[in-house]
Order: C-alpha cells, then structure tokens, then sequence
C-alpha cells in the first residue's frame, strides 16, 4: 500500500526484484533391465557406477557359473564415459510383484515377536538362513545382512539393532549399521519404524504407478520394519517406562538371519552365447516383462531422462521386438528423449539387420549394428554384448566433450575403447547397405578399434531430424525452453510477463549458436502472435524459428592432376 506524504520525514521502502529463474535440472539416460537386487519396478535414480553396485549389483551365481546382465555392463560404460545421472528401472519375471516383494524376513523375540524385519532386496538374494557354526552362517555372503539385538533395558523400555553383513561370524563381526535406544512406542521420537524405516516402494499394476508402502522413510539402507507386533502406549504421565505391564514385550538379546525371500526364476538363461537371445526370450526374459517399466516411464511429470536404454530389444522378429515399437513409443510420447534400439539377436547378418530395420521409422528411435565384445572384469572373461550396451557411453562422451547436438560418431567422439572386438568387420558395401536403411554401423578400422560410423535416426522421411544430432537438439531445447515457460503458468499474459520469457529464451539460442549447435534463429513472442482473441483463450503463444547445424558426414575430396607450369585455379 502506498505510503501517504504530507508532512517532512524519512520514508523507506522495500522493492523486492530478486526472483531467480530455477536452474534448468540436469537430466540423464535411462535403463530397463533385470538387476541382479533392488527394488523390482521402482525405477531409480543413481549417480555413479559404485551407486549401482550397491542398490542393483553385478554378477549372480546360477548353477556352477557366474553371470552378468546387460543392464551392469551398460551401467558400466555409461558412467565411465562421462554420465552423471541414470535411471535404472529393474524388471522381473511376470505380473506378481506384490508376491516378489515378500522379501526375506526375520523375527526378533522374546516371550511373543515383538517386531519383524524385513531385507530391502528384494527376492530370494536376501535369504541366509542355514545353519550357523561357530557363529557363521552357511548361507551368508556379501551380498545379504544378518541382525543383532543388544542392550536392552527394560527399565528405560530400549533396545539397540545392530545390522551385520551375512558372511561375518560372531568372533570377527561386520557391523554396517548400528540403531540405538530403539523404542516399541509409536509416540515416542526413537520409534523402531521411525528411525529404521517402514516405507518400500509397491508397484500398483492397476494404477500403473508405484507406491509408498508404510509411514516413515529409511534410516536404514538395509533393511525396514515390516510389523511391530507390540507397539506399546508405554511411558506413564512420569516419564518412566512401564516396566511391570509392558517389560516382557521386550525384544531378547541375540541374532538371527533372513528367510522366504521367493526364488527368482531368471537367473538360469544362457548368456553371452550365440543363442541368448533365444526365441521367446532374453537373459530368461520375455517381453511382457518389460510391460510395466515402460508404463511407468511413459510418465514425464515423474521421470525425467533424456535417452533411453533398453538391452537386448531388437527390431524385426527377434526375441523382444513385439516391445521394440513401445519403447519407441515411450520416447515419442514424451518428447523428451530419445530410444537406443538393437537390430537383430547375436549371429544375425548384415541383410537380416536391414529387413529388420526396413519396417520402422521414428526420429524418436536409433538403431546399431552388428554385437560387440567386451571383457567383464566382474567375470573376468569376454563377452558378447548387443550394441546398446555400448551406446549410451558413446552418448555420454558425446556430452561432455561437446554438446547434444554434436554427432556421437566418427572418431573424434564415436570411438568406443572397451570394445574388444565386433561380432563383424563391415565393408564399405555392408555399411552402406546398413546406412541406407537407417541403421548405424560400429565399423572397425586399423589402429582405431571399433567406432560408432553413423548418426541417423529411424526415420525413414529425410529431413533434418533424420539426423541424431538434431533430433537431440530438438529434445534439449525443447527441455530448456519448456522449463522457462512452465515458470510463466499462471503469471499475467501481459507484455512483460512475455519479455522475462524473451530475456532468458535469446541468450540461451544465441549460446547455442556460438556452440555450433544452431545456424540461426528467431523468437516471436509479441502482440502478432498474442492476439486479443488468443490471450481471452488464457494462452501465450510463442513460435521459435530454428536453423539446426548440419554435420559433414560425407567428405569430398578432390585430386586434380595438372601439368607442369599450369596455373592454379583461384
């Protein structure tokens, strides 16, 4: 309210201009596949390859022989190459992820269980019940945790859970989580569920959304409270436990393990042969599997990723390819990211790529040929691996070295080191066959290794966005500017509300221009295109003309032969 002025004095006033336009959020590639651990369709994010090993893991035992996914080794390279955030979705085997989660549990008593843990891995990975010598669990590994209940005082009414790795013993323990003074009082500040943590993610395969289950997040990143069987009113209006009615309700002292963790059923496929990526499935995996990840990550308020990585999807008739569509799709209907797809199962030859490819089209979609080998230091073997394990590193050099709107191809930023060798060594006709149908090659070359040679999109219409590098751009700005304008929901549609947009949309294009990334530009955003009429529709229309940069993919060079004391050409 203005201030009224009539008589001499001193009049202070406050314009407060300090709003600050919020930083536009780094986003990164995605990934759908099976995981070793973690939670099963609970898509999550993690910012480094050592995040990964902890929350999903690396290598499982089935039988005699230890085993990878895909999913790890594209974790891998994504973040040796220069990522900084993934998405990592874990899928399982069919629709019952309610009887999936019913990890493993242990019970902790004393006259009657007076609560119930339960391991945040989910599945049978968890389970270490057995039988203990010399306080040692048979079944005990790095992998899974045992619990320890000490200090208990019935006088004060608490208790300390103490959470050790599985394969300790009681003579040399490793403790990795210690709670103290835990209470069984829901009232009370150190409430068991409270401090340890009661919430786990559920996928509601109705809803097709993943919920919170419980009331309080994790303190702990091992285990969570599944039931407190005796959850007690017990402090009197003194302050003091109520040792004589609730003192029996007490946990005893001592340990336990996990137990009834349901097995997992895909960890018995063949890999890295020539037939795993059999008929009906891949990695023991169909493609109903995928189903739920890609309905959750169709959902761009919740998620956000820029580029998606789905292993062992391929085009035409291979194991997956009835999901190849819907991964696309995904990408489409965000419009946000965009989708890695694989051409065809190991084996496949240049032609079976090519017919694959010929039926589909999206600038939303890239696709690569043929498989490459890479060495698990995890198995300490060599294995073979469909392109997109390797892309999504390419992808993040792409980014870090120059921008999105750069071709991740060609030697400068296509090479792809860790690759051992490809499953072929393409001729200049076998790429051209495979360019031609828009299918990038990983073409070897002497002294080079294996490089990404191409940077087409699916799309089979040719204009600009037949191109990555373009697309990319597309989906950047688009990202950026999108941000820009959802500050301004609700704002006045006025001539300045339109101006803040104009201020910070120019400088950003013109940074892009002088990053290569744009020939030119222009945004309108005035009264020509805010008409009386379109502003009473409660819109702000703004149209952004773009000049996207084209990349020299074709060199030409000519040699010209001339005679001795010819003129040279100006």
């Amino acid at each position: 309210m203005a201030e009224k002025i009539i008589s001499p004095g001193v009049f202070t006033r406050e314009n407060d201009k300090s709003l600050v336009q919020r930083g536009i959020q780094e986003v990164g590639a995605a990934i759908v596949g099976p995981t070793v651990k973690g939670n099963p369709v609970a898509p999550t994010v993690v910012t480094s390859y050592s995040e990964y090993l902890s929350v999903f893991g690396d290598i499982f035992k089935s039988g005699s022989n230890y085993y990878e996914y895909w999913t790890s080794l594209a974790a891998k390279e994504y973040f040796n190459n220069g990522g900084n955030t993934l998405l990592v979705t874990k899928i399982i085997s069919g629709s019952s992820y309610d009887t999936y989660a019913s990890s493993s549990a242990a019970a902790v008593s004393n006259a009657t269980a007076a609560f119930t843990l339960e391991a945040t891995q989910w599945g049978d990975i968890a389970n270490n019940s057995g039988s203990e010598t010399s306080g040692a669990l048979a079944n005990g590994t790095i992998e899974n945790v045992r619990w320890e209940v000490s200090n208990v005082n019935s006088t004060k009414g608490t208790f300390t859970l103490v959470v050790r790795r599985g394969d300790d013993n009681t003579n040399n323990k490793n403790v990795l989580e210690t709670f103290s003074n835990l209470s069984l009082d829901p009232s009370q500040p150190n409430f068991i569920s409270r401090v340890i943590g009661d919430a786990k993610p559920v996928y509601n395969a109705t809803k097709g959304l993943v919920e919170i289950a419980g009331s309080f997040q994790g303190g702990s990143s091992y285990v969570r409270v599944k039931t407190v069987n005796n959850a007690i009113d017990s402090i009197d209006n003194l302050g003091n436990f109520k040792t004589a009615t609730f003192g029996g309700y007490l946990p005893a002292a001592g340990s336990g393990s996990f137990s009834g963790g349901v097995a997992a059923t895909n960890r018995t496929a063949t890999f890295f042969e020539a037939n795993d990526t059999a008929a009906t499935n891949c990695q023991g995996f169909a493609a109903v599997d995928y189903a739920a990840a890609l309905t959750l990550l169709s959902n761009k308020d919740d998620y956000s990723f820029n580029l998606l990585l789905v292993p062992g999807v391929t085009l035409g008739t291979g194991a997956l390819s009835s999901i190849s569509d819907d991964v696309i799709a995904v990408c489409e209907g965000r419009g946000d990211s965009m989708a890695i797809i694989d051409t065809t199962a190991y084996g496949a030859n240049v032609a079976a790529a090519v017919t694959a490819a010929a039926a589909n089209g999206s600038s939303y979609g890239a696709a690569y040929y043929p498989w490459v080998q890479l060495f698990s230091s995890n198995l300490g073997k060599a294995v073979w691996c469909p392109p997109s394990v390797v892309m999504g590193g390419v992808f993040a050099f792409n980014d870090q070295v120059g921008a999105e709107w750069f071709a991740p191809a060609g030697l400068n930023r296509g090479g792809i080191g860790s690759v051992l060798r490809a499953e072929r060594r393409l001729s200049q006709e076998d790429r051209d066959n495979l360019y031609d149908t828009n299918i990038n090659p990983l073409a070897s070359f002497p002294g080079e290794g294996v490089v990404a040679f191409g940077q087409k999109t699916l799309q089979k219409k040719s204009t600009s966005l037949d191109r990555i590098n373009v697309r990319r751009l597309l989906i950047t700005l688009k990202g950026f500017l999108g941000q820009v304008g959802r500050s301004l929901v609700f704002e006045q549609n006025t001539a300045a509300t339109r101006n803040r947009f104009m201020s910070i949309a120019n400088p950003y294009l013109e940074s892009v221009v002088q990053r290569q990334g744009l020939y030119a530009y222009k945004v309108v955003m005035d009264d020509s295109n805010n008409t009386p009429d379109v502003i009473d529709r409660n819109q702000l229309v703004g149209q952004i003309y773009l000049q996207p940069s084209k990349t020299a993919e074709f060199i030409v060079l000519d040699f010209t032969v001339l005679p001795t004391g010819a003129t040279f050409p100006a």
